[in-house]
Parts: C-alpha cells; sequence; structure tokens
C-alpha cells in the first residue's frame, strides 16, 4: 500500500523537504505540574513542499482536534498590539465596505471575541465560529455570540440556514491551522452575500523564509502560505481574489480579498503584484526550498553559542512569553532549565505549567522584576517592541533583551 504523503491543496506526492525539525511535542500542549513525572509524545515536525502548486506543509499534522480543544492555552486578547490591530481592521472595513447596522459580519476562528467585540461596539450583527470551548466561552461574556464549530462545507450549511449569508467573512491566522483546505475554502462562497467579501490575513511564507522565522513551523500549523500556491484553491472554491495588502503583524503577513466571481469588487492590481514578488524571490523554484534548511541549523548553532557563553559567565536568563512559536524553537534547540530559569506569561491559563517538552516552568511576568536576569529571551519576538516597552524596568540592573529570529540579537 501507498503510504507517501500527498499535497493537500492538489493531492499531488510530497517528495521535497523544506525543513526538518526533527521529533517536537504538540506545541500548545502545556504540562500540568502534577503530570510532570508522566512522559510526553513527539512527533515528527517534517515540512515539504509540493512541486505542482508550491503549497508549502506538514507531511502529518495529526487531527484538528488534538490541537484546538477544550483547554485550548492561545488568547488573543491578552497582546495589546494585537487589539489595536483588530480594531483598526474593524474601522477600515466599516468604512471600505459601508457596512452599518444592517450588515452581518462573521469570524472563523474568533477566539476570545478579540476582533468582533469592536463590530458589537459599532452595532453591527456578527457571529463568531470557534471550535475551542474555552475561548469562545470567553468571548460570549463580552457579548459576542459565537458557534462552537469547526468551519467547513457541512457547518456553513447549518450557519446558512439558522443566520442567513454574509457581508463580510474573515478570518485571521486560521487558514494555516486547517487540515482541508479545500473543504474549507469551498464553504466561504455558501455564506456570502451577492457583493459579500471574504478576507483572511496570515504570515507570508517569502517574509517567513527571507527572515528565517523557522520557529513559526509547529503542527497546529498544517500549512505555509504564499499567495501563488492558494490562487488555485480560491478558483476550486468559485471565489476571485481582487486584493491584497502587506502587514507587519506576525512577523509579515498578508490580508487577502476574495469574492464571488460576478460580485461588485474591482481588481486593485495588487494581486498580480504580489505574485511577481513571489516569483522573483524564488518561491516557484525548487532549490530557495531546499536552502532554508542551511540557515535553520546555523540560527540554532549561534542561540548555542550566545547560551553557553552566557551560563559559563554566570549569568541568569528568563524568557518571556510561552508562544507556540517558542515551544518549536526550545524544542529544536535542545533548549531547557539548563540555559533558561523560567518563562513568563500574561496569560494565566498558562501560567503555573511547563512548557512541553524542555520543561520550563510558566510563571507570571512579576517574577521577572524579582529574579532580576542578566537576559531576557523574547520568544514572541513578533511583538519585540511591545515586550521591550512592557518589561524596560530590566535596564536598571543592567538586564538585556535577546531577540532569537531571524539571528541572535542582544539589545541593552
Amino acid at each position: 500500500m501507498n503510504t507517501s504523503p500527498t499535497c493537500r491543496s492538489c493531492g499531488a506526492a510530497l517528495v521535497h523537504t523544506f525543513a526538518d525539525l526533527g521529533l517536537s511535542p504538540v506545541s500548545n500542549a502545556f504540562v500540568k505540574p502534577e503530570d510532570a513525572a508522566r512522559g510526553e509524545m513527539f512527533y515528527r515536525l517534517h515540512v515539504q513542499v509540493c512541486a505542482q502548486c508550491w503549497l508549502v506543509q506538514l507531511a502529518d499534522g495529526g487531527r484538528a482536534q488534538s490541537h484546538f480543544h477544550d483547554e485550548y492555552v492561545y488568547f488573543s486578547s491578552f497582546s495589546t498590539s494585537w487589539l489595536a490591530h483588530a480594531e483598526r481592521y474593524v474601522a477600515t472595513m466599516i468604512g471600505r465596505f459601508a457596512l452599518d447596522a444592517t450588515s452581518r459580519v462573521m469570524e472563523i476562528a474568533s477566539n476570545d471575541g478579540y476582533l468582533l467585540q469592536y463590530f458589537v461596539q459599532a452595532k453591527i450583527a456578527c457571529l463568531g465560529v470557534e471550535p475551542t470551548a474555552n475561548t469562545a466561552a470567553a468571548a460570549r461574556k463580552i457579548g459576542v455570540d459565537t458557534r462552537e464549530l469547526f468551519f467547513g462545507r457541512a457547518t456553513a450549511a447549518l450557519l446558512l440556514a439558522e443566520k442567513g449569508p454574509v457581508d463580510l467573512l474573515l478570518g485571521n491566522n486560521v487558514l494555516a491551522h486547517v487540515p482541508d483546505m479545500n473543504d474549507f475554502v469551498g464553504a466561504m462562497p455558501l455564506m456570502l452575500k451577492p457583493d459579500g467579501v471574504v478576507t483572511l490575513e496570515f504570515p507570508h511564507l517569502l517574509k517567513l523564509i527571507a527572515e528565517n522565522q523557522f520557529d513559526t513551523l509547529y503542527h497546529e500549523h498544517y500549512s505555509y502560505l504564499s499567495l501563488t500556491a492558494l490562487m488555485p484553491v480560491f478558483e476550486r472554491a468559485g471565489l476571485r481574489l481582487f486584493d491584497v495588502e502587506h502587514l507587519p503583524t506576525h512577523g509579515g503577513s498578508l490580508r487577502i480579498y476574495a469574492c464571488r466571481h460576478g460580485a461588485c469588487h474591482v481588481d486593485t492590481g495588487n494581486v498580480g503584484t504580489c505574485l511577481e514578488q513571489e516569483r522573483a524571490a524564488g518561491l516557484t523554484r525548487l532549490d530557495t526550498y531546499a536552502a532554508f534548511g542551511d540557515q535553520v541549523r546555523e540560527t540554532k548553532r549561534a542561540l548555542l553559542s550566545f547560551l553557553i557563553a552566557a551560563k559559563r559567565e554566570g549569568c541568569r536568563i528568563a524568557a518571556y512569553g510561552a508562544p507556540a512559536k517558542g515551544n518549536t524553537l526550545l524544542n529544536y534547540c535542545g533548549i531547557s532549565t539548563d540555559f533558561i530559569d523560567f518563562a513568563a506569561d500574561m496569560n494565566p491559563v498558562k501560567q503555573g505549567r511547563l512548557l512541553p517538552g524542555s520543561r520550563i516552568p510558566v510563571v507570571a511576568p512579576e517574577q521577572i522584576l524579582l529574579s532580576k536576569p542578566d537576559y531576557l529571551l523574547i520568544l514572541p519576538w513578533n511583538i519585540k517592541d511591545e515586550v521591550m516597552e512592557q518589561m524596560q524596568a530590566i535596564r536598571a540592573w543592567g538586564g538585556k533583551f535577546v531577540i532569537p529570529v531571524p539571528q541572535v540579537d542582544i539589545i541593552a
């Protein structure tokens, strides 16, 4: 029997490696203290590229239910910069598409209501679709109507019958988390009014490669997205891309705009420009993907060299944040409590637990001020400016920040 992996977009055989980070635990499977003596499951973190449609993807990411469940630890509202981004998005969409009290909005993977709360404040009817019960409950507490579902053709049919079509269907940082991309995107036109719009945001593969963001590779992310790879997915779904924007979020993201083929929205020309940028950057050549592994290995060596030297000098090192990307970094590099004393995170759901694999304890940020580490390793480097502003007090005792990606950078 042929068990070779196939592309989750076009079905072609996957034979080319993009990055192989060895074995790693599920990045958001935080360990409870009472389970500290128990073992963990580690899975291969092997990312491949399809030579037919250029979709970069995990050969096997496991079932979505193993990542998104009732004890999900990621709450979007704990980042003030992300909240500000969401509020700007809502204001922009209301203005650009003339949304008002007669309009309807739906967000896929709405998490704790971080974004839809601003539509609620604008008195625009909205619905969140979120599979994790604890974040959905948090959303309802702030007045955001939320259904606990995975989005696809079957659930879209239910939602359409129940709630009717929408003017705006959005999804921020969800497309990469979807195992069946064709079912997910194929469900979108079912939810749209004739001139309805879909917007999706996701980290841009071009930036991931250019800036060595290998720690964004983890089991929750089934795919790593370029516009080139997404064009045939949307064409199969009967959707037309009419605009794309470049965003600074998550190390560099795209926001794409789609509609039905007969909708009124005019092509801005940005889609063609972005496709040409990707072609010029080599995203339609196999050698571009093959070269990525070399820079990943060099980053590992550089970070370990810094940590070893710092510990030999007697320095104390703590980490700020407990993001999924941080767990990829720590596990790939083999970094545990022999280097890092603790990781401080604002999310109380993570506090008191241990990071998967590395078993570094997660504490409240106040512990940084009590322990006075010499170095603070910022694991969510995509919000490093926000973190350095919050933790600027470490400079009082000579503490320094360490940014691990795209290369090791020490900031006094």
